[in-house]
């Protein structure tokens, strides 16, 4: 199941940089403020990690929730933790969210595989 996060990985890096290359001043804009606001400052970067990935759920973006997911686990956030979060996220995203909980769920089961 390891393969979901390598697949992911190397299509998000891929294209990243694709869309760098082409030297849109707005789009570099927008990853340089993306990076910063996960950057350390009055929040922890696991908290921000976590508030991004219930965002990103509410907003059922699957390629979000799964590198806040990566970034979470990076962060040390436990199971139980993001799985907190992830009630957060279905409760103020309503049942539409459940099959992006799914595929988060699964999405962890991978992390926690490759990190053995």
């Amino acid at each position: 199941m390891s393969h979901l996060v390598n697949e992911f990985n190397e299509y998000r890096s891929k294209m990243n940089e694709k869309l760098l290359s082409d030297n849109n001043k707005v789009i570099k804009r927008i990853f340089n403020l993306d990076t910063n606001a996960y950057a350390e400052g009055a929040l922890d970067v696991k908290t921000k990690e976590l508030l991004g990935l219930v965002a990103s759920t509410v907003l059922r973006c699957d390629d979000c929730i799964k590198y806040h997911l990566e970034t979470s686990h990076k962060e040390g956030v436990t199971k139980e933790e993001m799985m907190e979060a992830m009630g957060i996220a279905t409760l103020v995203g309503g049942t539409i969210v459940i099959p992006h909980l799914r595929r988060a769920y699964e999405f962890w089961e991978a992390l926690e595989e490759s990190a053995q």
